[in-house]
């Protein structure tokens, strides 16, 4: 593949008002001929006035070159591809110097586990809207703080972990991301628009999302949201006292309280 040259000068100002100073440049890697000519004429006639494309690739191999030549912002990368899967990108990086945009039309494993290292995709056919909210995303990112090498880091553990459960998590904080193991969560408390991890080692985590945005993060079948402030790991319940209104005695003896509306879940989940 060579670089390719823009023939479409349109600009798009500013995806929902923001306004953006800094223009990034970007790879795209992609086996399939028509993915990468629509995500190239998109970024083109939508976002040119943010997002310059330095080159594109139809393969691992050639996008390995085209980064270490460029040395690009973002990389859009295919997770599906013949010979080497996207995923092999990283055997070529040690710590990665790029943010990382999937994109793919299938594959819900890999997708799962993308979202629970923080990473960010694009289902395909991409569409603006989902393309610009990315492009956003990535560039309200504090490029200080970002630590991709964490991000791949969580998302190549639970890849290759033997089990079909994932095993780590990269959760938000405020000074990029936190990674921690799913079985050292005892529970997790909410704080106005923040949330509180309690681990197992006694550890805290401070993470800048509401407990809403946990509690969609984590597994349904080890995580069970007891009360408007709690989520709890089922794993660490030890004792369930019935008295005070309802209550929960977590490792540690820790007591956390059982809203009335969920007691009786609470007792089914336990009993499956």
């Amino acid at each position: 593949m060579t670089d390719p040259t823009s023939d479409d000068n349109s600009l798009f100002v500013g995806f929902g008002g923001l306004n953006i100073n800094h223009m990034k440049t970007c790879i795209i890697i992609d086996d399939e001929q028509n993915a990468r000519e629509t995500l190239q004429k998109m970024l083109q006639r939508y976002f040119s006035s943010r997002i310059s494309i330095s080159g594109i690739a139809d393969s691992i191999k050639e996008g390995v070159l085209l980064i270490n030549r460029h040395k690009p912002d973002l990389v859009f990368l295919d997770i599906e591809m013949p010979q080497e899967n996207g995923l092999e990108l990283f055997k070529y990086f040690d710590r990665p110097d790029f943010e990382l945009v999937f994109t793919t039309a299938y594959e819900q494993y890999a997708i799962k586990a993308i979202k629970y290292a923080a990473l960010d995709y694009i289902l395909k056919p991409i569409n603006q809207i989902e393309l610009g909210e990315a492009i956003t995303k990535i560039e309200l990112k504090d490029r200080i703080n970002k630590n991709t090498s964490l991000h791949i880091e969580a998302l190549m553990h639970n890849l290759n972990s033997d089990s079909d459960q994932f095993t780590k998590v990269a959760f938000p904080s405020a000074n990029g991301y936190t990674l921690e193991k799913l079985k050292n969560i005892v529970y997790c408390q909410a704080d106005k628009n923040y949330c509180i991890i309690h681990t197992i080692t006694g550890k805290k985590i401070i993470v800048t999302k509401p407990l809403k945005f946990i509690a969609e993060m984590l597994p349904v079948d080890s995580f069970f949201r007891i009360h408007k402030t709690y989520l709890i790991n089922l794993n660490y319940i030890e004792n369930i006292n019935k008295s005070a209104g309802g209550q929960v005695v977590m490792s540690g003896d820790i007591i956390i309280p059982i809203a009335s509306t969920h007691y009786t879940e609470l007792i089914e989940r336990i009993n499956k």
